[in-house]
């Protein structure tokens, strides 16, 4: 009782925390996300609500999603809007705000999805739409794709998430706000939002330096990746036109008067940077010298991840699991037949779903392998099919082996496309040899099944390309093991034999051509496969489940979004204290 009273006395009235974000992974059946960066987005908001952080989130309405992908039997790829009905997912508000693009104005409503969590707490989430008759028929369209059309159609949608979202919070009333968090640099141009706020409480005079480093003092930026496509640049003049004159000027103090560039924004506008992993934030840091950069790992939402085969084992074994994942590190003293048992379930509901899909015929006691990432050249999707011989020799002698793929390619990404051709024709090279295939429409609900089914979880980018991934984190969270190239959040995971098993030594740059770290790397996924991973899953099976058993002690106990959010909690919004002083006191 007198912890109720407590938590009714410190709960603020306005939420802490104001996370922005281009995507939002909610629900498998709300498509308001593309991959990674949207699902990390949606387990951050699941964990917020179970330990009752005070967050609101923004981001846009997609009516017709990220797209849902068809593949024919060559693996051709080609893409559909996705069709889902809002009203049955997402409450209408009353609220109404105007942006401004190109001098027209834009009238902007709000949806909202409350996510409950495990003590009752509700996260709000705030999803912007343009679809109003008010609109012009192409204005209509801002809130329809999500990273769709061209570059002027994305800024006039980052318009609407900065600019319109800060707007939208405030007329929701959310006005005392003590930390404003972009989830990548999409998000930057609510600085202007900010100022603009900033602006009218001082009594709309000129911005001043004391506004600047008010809105700078907010704002947190997490960067999430260290490949060029990832951060976002327009032309000035494009920028200027859309914009108009106030807010450009504006711009221009950040530096923001040769190309608007949005990461740079974001950087300039923000307190406090951080990288997704310790590699990663090393990596930043290179990329943009001058700025204080930090790392805060990223992790996954552990109810959310685990199968209900393991659900029911922690439950019995480690029952404040959900609230606390920390404790999954008593998995150390699981029984092994259980923890097999449970990996069983897991593993047949992934070879029925094959089987039913693809009529492959994937056999329930052969070693499988795993690799679901958007199909992208850095990610290196056919690296294990490098030279064929090798491993249908591999197969042949030191066991059988599966093969399961899946992933989408962006729809104007040519290459990672063609990847995609490609794993099937290696398919179809390999067929009466090792059973492969490539499942369509990778989501929220086969990216469940296909990481806590698989025996091992591959994963093979390009050093140093990748920022954290959280894949190999889902997989652990159902104690499945790792073959991975020693990058990203890897380089914290992997204990050789312990949680999986490193592909090549760890790589500080990459000084080789592609071709030969592809060469490199993939003779040594051919060496691990054949001479430990096999090996171990074929001939001590006591061995392979006390490394299930470790890699959730270890590695499923940290790579959560629990310990993470605590992080941005310790580190990012370290108003914590004071604010909650303020509501105690006040």
């Amino acid at each position: 009782m007198a912890d109720e009273q407590l938590l009714k006395k410190t709960k603020p009235e306005q939420p802490l925390v104001a996370y922005f974000s281009m995507e939002i992974g909610l629900d498998p059946n709300i498509p308001t996300y593309a991959g990674g960066l949207g699902v990390l987005a949606g387990d951050t908001i699941r964990t917020a609500a179970d330990i009752r952080l005070p967050l609101a989130a923004v981001t846009l309405l997609y009516r017709s999603g990220h797209f849902f992908q068809r593949l024919d039997a060559q693996g051709v790829q080609t893409e559909e809007p996705v069709k889902w009905i809002v009203e049955d997912f997402l409450e209408l508000l009353d609220a109404r705000v105007a942006i401004e693009l190109e001098g027209r104005t834009v009238q902007v409503r709000a949806w909202r999805y409350a996510y409950t969590g495990q003590s009752g707490y509700q996260v709000p989430v705030y999803l912007l739409d343009t679809d109003l008759p008010e609109n012009s028929e192409w204005d209509r369209t801002l809130t329809g794709v999500l990273y769709g059309g061209d570059q002027y159609y994305r800024l006039c949608q980052e318009v609407l998430l900065g600019i319109g979202g800060v707007r939208m919070l405030h007329t929701l009333g959310h006005r005392t706000i003590g930390r404003v968090h972009l989830n990548e640099g999409h998000a930057a141009l609510l600085v202007l939002g900010l100022l603009e706020a900033e602006q009218a409480t001082e009594g709309a005079g000129p911005v001043t330096p004391e506004m600047i480093e008010a809105v700078r003092d907010r704002c947190v930026f997490t960067t999430h990746t260290p490949v060029p496509a990832g951060h976002d640049q327009f032309p000035t003049e494009m920028a200027h036109r859309v914009l108009g004159d106030r807010f450009w000027g504006w711009l221009r103090i950040y530096g923001q008067d040769t190309v608007l560039n949005m990461t740079a924004l974001a950087l300039r506008c923000s307190r406090y940077v951080n990288g997704v992993a310790m590699k990663h934030g090393e990596v930043s840091h290179s990329l943009f010298p001058g700025y204080p950069i930090h790392s805060i790992t990223n992790g996954v939402h552990a109810a959310t991840w685990a199968a209900p085969a393991f659900h029911a084992l922690y439950d019995r074994h480690v029952p404040d699991w959900r609230r606390d994942p920390l404790t999954l590190r008593y998995a150390v003293g699981i029984p092994g037949h259980e923890i097999w048992e449970a990996h069983d379930r897991a593993k047949r509901r992934l070879i029925e779903f094959i089987n039913h899909e693809t009529n492959e015929g994937f056999d329930v006691n052969v070693l499988t392998l795993g690799f679901a990432r958007r199909a992208a050249s850095y990610k290196r999707v056919a690296l294990l099919f490098h030279d064929l011989e090798r491993l249908k020799a591999i197969a042949k002698q030191a066991g059988r082996i599966q093969l399961v793929f899946s992933g989408k390619s962006h729809p104007h990404d040519q290459a990672g496309k063609d990847l995609i051709r490609l794993v099937h024709q290696f398919r179809d090279a390999l067929r009466g040899h090792i059973p492969v295939v490539y499942l369509g429409n990778y989501d929220m609900v086969l990216a469940k099944i296909l990481c806590a089914g698989v025996d091992v979880w591959l994963n093979t980018p390009l050093p140093p390309h990748e920022a954290s991934g959280t894949s190999g984190m889902k997989a652990a969270m159902n104690g499945v093991p790792s073959l991975s190239v020693l990058d990203g959040w890897w380089i914290e995971g992997h204990i050789e034999g312990v949680t999986g098993w490193a592909i090549g030594d760890r790589v500080e740059a990459c000084l080789e051509p592609k071709e030969g770290m592809d060469a490199c790397h993939a003779a040594a996924l051919y060496d691990k496969l054949e001479q430990k991973v096999m090996p171990c899953f074929y001939r001590d099976r006591n061995r392979f489940i006390e490394m299930m058993r470790y890699t959730v002690a270890v590695n499923g106990s940290f790579f959560n979004t629990h310990r993470m959010v605590a992080q941005y909690m310790n580190d990012a919004y370290s108003v914590l204290e004071s604010y909650y002083d303020r509501v105690i006191t006040g």
